[in-house]
């Protein structure tokens, strides 16, 4: 598969450009018109010889008199109304040492026609591109990457990781084995260096035994190895990326250590091409910067593998094997060989091995590492068990559902995976400042050599040398390119344990800045599973009569009021009556032909549409509403039979986690199906701000953007189905479940459990996360920008104070470790309210939307 096919030459002296074609998936056609539309927006696309549309294949071929333009061919089927089909490819890049780098391979990435995005991140080591599916293939993106200086492999989706690991332990090892040897021939150096200016004694003992022409061709043996056997490594990529126009961190080291080197071999082998009093050797600084910046890369990596700690304990929860029943015998398999519809053995102790349902046998499993629930959970015949949860006490068999990749477990890591890897608009800034950064580095060092030359005190070339090399080193930008990753590969780690998962990276930043939450009633603020509590009837009609009729219409519905109705009719033990011709209208109620009489159950506007007066009821639907309860109407043949009250209780954790999201400031507001009055009632008992009362399914959209305005920044909690739309439209969508919805499309968080508690916990990361980035990045650009002029020597004219090149190394190893360290400091974050706390109060029973 070819990103780019030539298909043919027209004209074979060559005068002319080969045509080349583009092959390109695209969604949302339906009919020929379609393909007559896309077909007429390519082909006015500049530079489009021919363009021809396959609906059956849905694909499109695109040849151009000359280079093929993948973004105009985007824009031209959008803007006719279709989308192309895209696919992501990721890549394990090796060989990245700073910001700069990272800057590099995007770029290149993005050059591979096809690439509609690219994102590198430097702390996982990985590229994300986004592309047109079937325009780019994996090997075009890694010769990419390659030739701009590094490597790179695909990750497979099956990726275990275990390969990445290995290159971390390999890269760890090579690098502690590189310090052991340049520390064993850095410290004769320094110390003899060093120490002769310290003791006088030392200083005499040497040139009396040694001399100083041995003493200097001792420490050019010795920095000799450190300079091309440790310190090789950074001109292999250096030297590259500086002939490619593109110098980054290896580039600034290889030539500040460059400069002490040579400086010194000149002044030990040819001292006579100086000038007079600038005969001295800087070997001490060339041999200890290399072994300074490889200590503080050692240290970086330990920190980048604690970084991505959370993925290996998620992939710790899987099991190795499962006991499957094979010919009527358990068999112990590997996991990648249990297959949908195996009969899958759990004894007490051991881990769910794939998702299932229960056929067989009882118990308690421990399902903490995927709702953040600490109690373990009844699991009986028919109850669904989650792959990598523990089993704690029974045994029982299970049907497996979900295998490899589609398990939850897979999910979860994909998910924190992706958010791990994402950039948020804050590194917008890092990118653009980066991006010019070493080439103003190199400008300034070589402005500093100029200005010490040809101002500086004698010898000026000493001074002129020593602090070009102390701007070099002090300005690698590495801390840059560390600032954000780190904390968002730490932060959503975090977050994972607490059973938040953010499917979008952005959402990290966006969440931090919502002024005001709206959340969804039914199964947000409830449990979702209502209850009949109240049935009153008109005169002339019986209540066994009415609930049995009642039921048999709510028999054919799958809404939880329905659901509520026929337990409650099971439960009385009436007559179980059948219906017919079942007509369920939605936002209003259901109808139904029970025993010859037509049956009618919904809402007060139900009622009205039918032209049935309700206000026999009024006292009664005044006292419900006042109880916080919803009344529903049951019509039979046309007359007003009863009223009846369904009651969903609210969650015990809901009064607590609005007082948290009180506590961080936010606006509260409710979306539901109730009335007015009932709705308001809720309200007041859990403290809510604002309400937004009798919407229909379909305007919950609306009701968002009501409460948005055009001044405030909204998000959005809902159960993740139902409420699809509405969290697409919020800034922030978050879908809060039990663990089902990992997959949900519409929202930007997923709350694992079914707590509330969690939305306050998300706010309270996502604030910290991001001023864990502020803080980094004030360290990094503060930190090495103010130090430049003190290397450079701004500070000598008034204080005589100059910076060692060997200083500015160790300094800038410390701006790498700080970033990283305060990015770990996030794995201590304390939500604002754990999942295992007491519910801060509770609530008497309140009631669900009757609207359908």
């Amino acid at each position: 598969m070819a990103s780019v096919e030539p298909l043919s030459a027209n004209d074979p002296s060559g005068s002319r450009p080969a045509e080349q074609t583009l092959r390109v998936g695209i969604a949302g056609m339906s009919c020929a018109s379609c393909v007559s539309r896309v077909e007429k927006a390519l082909r006015a696309v500049d530079r489009v010889e021919s363009a021809n549309v396959n609906l059956a294949t849905e694909r499109a071929e695109v040849t151009f008199s000359s280079a093929p333009d993948p973004a105009a061919i985007q824009t031209a089927i959008q803007q006719a109304g279709y989308s192309i089909v895209e696919d992501t490819i990721e890549l394990a890049v090796e060989g990245m040492s700073c910001a700069s780098c990272v800057g590099r391979i995007e770029k290149a990435l993005a050059a591979v026609p096809g690439v509609l995005e690219a994102h590198v991140n430097l702390a996982t080591e990985k590229a994300q591109v986004r592309h047109v599916a079937g325009m780019v293939d994996a090997k075009a993106l890694e010769a990419a990457v390659g030739d701009a200086g590094y490597a790179a492999r695909t990750v497979a989706d099956n990726d275990s990781g275990d390969q990445q690991a290995q290159a971390r332990a390999e890269e760890i090892g090579a690098l502690k084995r590189s310090i052991l040897f340049a520390g064993a021939a850095t410290l004769p150096i320094f110390v003899l260096e060093m120490g002769s200016h310290v003791f006088t004694g030392l200083h005499d003992g040497l040139m009396a035994t040694l001399g100083q022409q041995n003493l200097f061709y001792l420490f050019f043996v010795l920095a000799s190895f450190v300079q091309f056997g440790p310190g090789l490594r950074f001109y292999k990529k250096g030297w590259p990326a500086l002939m490619r126009g593109g110098p980054d961190m290896n580039s600034l080291v290889m030539l500040g250590t460059s400069a002490a080197y040579g400086y010194s071999l000149v002044a030990t082998f040819l001292p006579s091409v100086l000038p007079e009093g600038t005969v001295n050797v800087y070997y001490e600084a060339s041999a200890m910067i290399v072994t300074l910046i490889l200590i503080g890369r050692y240290m970086e990596a330990l920190s980048k593998g604690r970084t991505s700690e959370a993925i290996k304990r998620l992939m710790t929860l899987q099991a190795k094997t499962a006991r499957v029943i094979r010919d009527g015998e358990p068999v112990e398999v590997a996991l990648e060989d249990v297959q949908v519809g195996d009969i899958v053995q759990v004894r007490p102790g051991e881990k769910v091995p794939v998702d299932g349902e229960v056929a067989e046998g009882t118990s308690y499993v421990d399902e903490s590492m995927i709702t953040g629930e600490p109690v373990p959970v009844q699991k009986n015949a028919g109850a669904e068990v989650v792959g990598g949860t523990l089993n704690k006490t029974g045994s029982f068999s299970f049907t497996a559902t979900k295998v490899g990749g589609d398990t939850m477990l897979a999910q979860i890591i994909r998910m924190v995976e992706a958010a791990q890897g994402a950039k948020l608009p804050i590194q917008a800034l890092v990118d653009r400042v980066t991006g010019v950064f070493v080439p103003v580095v190199l400008a300034a060092a070589a402005l500093t050599f100029g200005i010490w030359l040809l101002f500086g005190p004698t010898p000026a070339l000493t001074f002129a040398l020593v602090n070009a090399v102390a701007v070099l080193i002090i300005a690698c930008p590495c801390a840059m390119g560390l600032a954000t990753p780190t904390s968002i590969m730490v932060g959503t780690g975090r977050a994972a344990e607490m059973g938040v998962l953010f499917r979008k990276g952005e959402a990290l930043q966006s969440l931090r800045g919502i002024d005001t939450i709206a959340l969804d009633k039914t199964g947000t603020l409830t449990k979702g599973r209502p209850e009949l509590t109240d049935l009153v009837t008109a005169e002339g009609f019986e209540r066994d009569d009415v609930l049995q009729t009642v039921a048999a219409v709510e028999a054919h519905s799958e809404h939880p009021v329905a659901e509520a109705i026929v337990e409650a009719a099971r439960a009385s033990g009436v007559k179980r009556a059948k219906a017919a011709d079942f007509e369920a209208t939605p936002g209003y109620g259901v109808s139904a032909s029970v025993d010859a009489r037509t049956v009618a159950i919904g809402a007060d506007r139900f009622m009205r549409q039918m032209d049935l007066d309700v206000t026999a009821f009024a006292d009664t639907a005044s006292r419900l509403a006042d109880e916080g309860k919803t009344p529903l109407y049951a019509a039979i043949d046309g007359r007003l039979a009863a009223i009846i009250a369904v009651a969903d209780p609210i969650k015990e954790s809901t009064p607590g986690a609005i007082e948290a999201l009180h506590g961080l400031g936010l606006r509260v507001a409710m979306i539901t199906g109730d009335n007015q009055r009932t709705a308001n009632a809720i309200a007041r008992r859990l403290g809510i701000d604002e309400v937004i009362a009798e919407v229909l399914p379909d305007g919950k959209v609306e009701a968002v953007k009501r409460l948005r305005g055009s001044d405030r920044k909204l998000a959005f909690v809902g159960d993740g189905i139902n409420d699809a739309p509405a969290l697409a439209e919020a800034d922030v969508g978050l879908a809060i479940g039990t663990g089902t919805d990992v997959a949900i499309e519409s929202a930007d968080v997923v709350l694992m459990s079914g707590d509330l508690r969690n939305v306050p916990n998300a706010i309270g990361l996502s604030r910290a996360v991001i001023r864990n980035i502020k803080e980094n990045l004030f360290w990094a650009f503060a930190y090495n920008a103010s130090l430049i002029p003190v290397a450079a020597g701004a500070l000598y004219p008034a204080y005589g104070v100059l910076m060692s090149p060997i200083f500015a190394a160790a300094a800038m190893a410390l701006s790498s470790i700080f970033v990283l360290g305060n990015a770990l400091r996030l794995r201590r974050f304390a939500p604002p309210m754990g999942l295992e706390e007491a519910p801060a109060s509770q609530s008497p029973a309140t009631t669900n939307a009757a609207a359908r």
